[in-house]
């Protein structure tokens, strides 16, 4: 065996290797459209909402004081019906997070919880039409109780889209939220004035440029905070700052006791509305100079400056949209 039996083929010409083009994500490609697409006046793009888990530091500047904040829970119910007495909480989802006050915006880290509950009965078809929750996803379920009651017991403000919907339901389930601080992100901003051609929450996002499924919990939570973190429009102040704001202020409904019944029709263009079961026009003023006003309007336009009396309920944010009432006083005209 000599050494030419090792020896090893002479390599031939070098092959060129070439690179693999590098291609676009089908996702970057979709975005440069929907850019072209912003830019031409005939058309508006619309982007998936991405939840945001962290809004991140505050900044603070050196020298500066700790900023002073509130914690903020916003919640959103899924439920069997429209009635608190008879319907039950089939999902519920609720997000913490702190506001800076002097700024209105979210910061930190956002504290999620979600959960189902089984009802104990059948979810109706129409609730599984809305929601898309079966009785499947539900059944066996329960909501951690201590986790709710921890979560509600740290925050400062209750918020919801449509509290007048979401507060009862909640305070039959956990009697925790009975003591806190409500608002309405619904009622508590005025839409039309700021330009929003809806209150509806899904209408409220289309208007920052997202939508969303709606109609699931954590979802419509997630929507919600991050309407309520940006400035309403034809305003300095952004949405958490109004609530926080709004839940301060009290608030009165109005009961004009005795009112003549030919005064009915000047009662209701004026905004007033009848109370079947106490057989009353009723209105509600949102703070107590316009109290004053409304019950000089009344004296002179209603009882035709006779010696009257009407009934006053105090609706401060811890009874505001529950199903209990607030403090009645008489008033004298």
């Amino acid at each position: 065996m000599n050494q030419s039996s090792f020896a090893f083929d002479s390599p031939g010409p070098a092959q060129s290797v070439s690179a693999e083009p590098t291609r676009p994500s089908p996702l970057s490609s979709l975005e440069k459209i929907a850019q072209r697409l912003e830019r031409h006046p005939d058309f508006r793009v619309l982007r998936r909402l991405v939840p945001v888990t962290d809004f991140g530091p505050l900044p603070v500047a050196s020298g500066q004081t700790i900023p002073t904040c509130r914690r903020v829970l916003v919640l959103d119910t899924e439920t069997t019906g429209l009635s608190h007495p008879a319907d039950k909480i089939i999902e519920l989802a609720m997000l913490l997070v702190q506001v800076d006050m002097a700024t209105g915006l979210p910061f930190g880290p956002v504290e999620l919880f979600e959960g189902f509950e089984d009802p104990g009965m059948p979810i109706p078809a129409v609730a599984r039409e809305v929601t898309g929750i079966s009785d499947d996803m539900v059944q066996g379920h329960r909501l951690d109780d201590a986790q709710v009651e921890s979560m509600v017991l740290r925050a400062d403000l209750i918020v919801a889209h449509n509290a007048g919907f979401d507060r009862p339901f909640v305070e039959t389930r956990f009697p925790c939220f009975a003591a806190k601080a409500w608002a309405c992100s619904f009622a508590d901003i005025d839409w039309k004035a700021a330009g929003a051609g809806s209150s509806k929450l899904s209408a409220l996002a289309q208007d920052q440029g997202w939508f969303f499924d709606a109609h699931r919990a954590q979802v419509d939570c997630h929507a919600l905070l991050q309407v309520l973190s940006k400035k309403v429009a034809g305003s300095a102040t952004t949405g958490f700052s109004q609530l926080i704001t709004a839940a301060s202020l009290p608030r009165f409904k109005l009961r004009a006791t005795g009112s003549p019944f030919e005064s009915k029709d000047q009662l209701k263009s004026r905004g007033y509305r009848w109370d079947a079961d106490t057989k009353v026009w009723f209105c509600t003023v949102p703070d107590a100079q316009h109290l004053d006003a409304e019950l000089e309007w009344l004296k002179a336009q209603v009882y035709g400056r006779r010696s009257a009396r009407v009934d006053i309920e105090a609706l401060d944010s811890r009874v505001r949209y529950s199903a209990r009432s607030g403090e009645v006083s008489q008033r004298g005209l």
